[in-house]
């Protein structure tokens, strides 16, 4: 059995960041909060802008180790950065999975069935 490695070292500063970044919620990442919020998708437990290490997940399966990003249009420009932190965060045993913020927006059903299927791979 492969042991999960738990990662740590969040600063105090960063922790901070992330309680300010949950009262300013994208719309996409708030639409997304209310299908994931309160066990309500496979009665799994999210947390949202939750700090890991260095970086701030914008949702968080403890129970899967799985992280979902709701990228805009920041993100068009830093590809490579993006896949460095999801390899980071795979080194601790943590997927990734990333939709666009027009996905969330525009096909919310079909963005669910991912992360469900993403959860019934970690079981």
């Amino acid at each position: 059995m492969e042991r999960k490695r738990r990662v740590r070292g969040a600063s105090r500063e960063l922790v901070r960041v992330a309680k300010r970044l949950r009262t300013k919620m994208t719309p996409a990442e708030a639409v997304l909060w209310r299908e994931l919020r309160g066990e309500r998708l496979g009665g799994v437990h999210f947390r949202r802008q939750h700090p890991v290490g260095q970086v701030v997940l914008d949702f968080y399966c403890p129970a899967a180790r799985l992280c979902i990003e709701v990228d805009g249009p920041v993100h068009d420009g830093q590809a490579d950065a993006d896949a460095a932190r999801s390899a980071w965060l795979a080194t601790h045993g943590i997927r990734t999975l990333r939709f666009r913020n027009h996905q969330v927006l525009t096909d919310l059903p079909t963005v669910l069935t991912h992360i469900q299927i993403a959860l019934t791979q970690s079981e």
